[in-house]
């Protein structure tokens, strides 16, 4: 990934109203689409992982979600393919996303783009929730944080949920190399196998390619020069913060009551934190075994 220079300015509410025409926002959507599963060879399982755990513990058919760095809406608009009663607000400080964003999917019914950016105080204030969301959701998105701005997004992400809720982020996140370099060595041939088995030779449009091209693109003249008066100069990301336990030490610093990995191949995982419940945790309603068969009687 790209490094990081200085932090842009504050999207502005110039920003808020750009949006690209729809032929030509589905086009850079799904060049976008193809582009990240140059990252994440598995994208659309883990989408639909994600999904599910969404699904699974909001206990209800509508449930708030946000969708943090969310690029041009490809979680928001999968998850209302899924649950089309639900409302996903998707904040990304990029406004050539945001256009492209709008533009593709600007008819799917509770989908909303919101200019924000996380490393800037009042971000949360843009997001204009009614309610406390059920879930806050991620992907290839911050790992470019510093590690201290990761914890107050964390912090901040904790505090938009109600009791119960959950934090999901999907990510290529490295284990911690020093303390286990053979399981880190294996985690990343891993990557690179599957990368390869479904990528073949015949690799894509990669990040820089993507970035390069979007950007001469004359119908995003306007979004364009937004960005640039933004400050964003095509390296706006980074690895600040690709670590895996740097993730979990800041979610368990933001508050959170459990943290762990539910899905993960190599250095790819789907992460979840859940925050504290008055009630408890939740209990399996009938006991588990591996096999699936009836459990033994007391």
């Amino acid at each position: 990934m790209p490094t990081t220079p200085s932090v842009p300015s504050t999207p502005s509410e110039g920003s808020a109203g750009i949006r690209a025409d729809r032929r030509i926002a589905q086009h850079w959507t799904q060049r976008w689409d193809r582009q990240q599963e140059e990252f994440l060879p598995e994208r659309e399982a883990l989408f639909d992982a994600l999904i599910d755990v969404v699904q699974e513990s909001a206990g209800r058919p509508d449930p708030l979600v946000v969708d943090l760095g969310c690029g041009p809406g490809s979680i928001g608009a999968r998850l209302l393919r899924r649950l089309p009663e639900a409302t996903v607000v998707s904040a990304d400080a990029d406004p050539v996303l945001i256009a492209l964003g709008r533009g593709a999917y600007g008819d799917v019914r509770g989908l909303r783009f919101v200019a924000a950016d996380l490393r800037r105080p009042g971000w949360v204030d843009r997001l204009g929730l009614d309610r406390p969301a059920d879930a806050v959701v991620s992907s290839t998105a911050l790992h470019w944080l510093d590690p201290s701005v990761l914890t107050s997004v964390y912090t901040a992400a904790a505090g938009l949920l109600r009791p119960g809720g959950v934090l999901v982020n999907c990510d290529e996140l490295e284990r911690d190399q020093e303390a286990a370099p053979t399981l880190a060595r294996l985690d990343r041939a891993l990557l690179t196998r599957e990368k390869d088995r479904r990528l073949g030779a015949g690799h894509g449009e990669g990040w820089y390619d993507w970035w390069e091209r979007v950007l001469a693109e004359p119908a995003l003249a306007t979004a364009v020069a937004e960005r640039e008066r933004q400050g964003f100069d095509g390296e706006h990301h980074s690895d600040l913060s690709a670590g895996a336990e740097v993730h979990r030490t800041a979610l368990r610093d933001a508050g959170f009551a459990e943290v762990g990995t539910l899905w993960r191949r190599g250095e790819v995982q789907l992460l979840c934190a859940v925050t504290a419940s008055p009630d408890g945790p939740t209990v399996p309603d009938r006991p588990h075994t591996h096999n699936n068969a009836p459990a033994p009687r007391p």
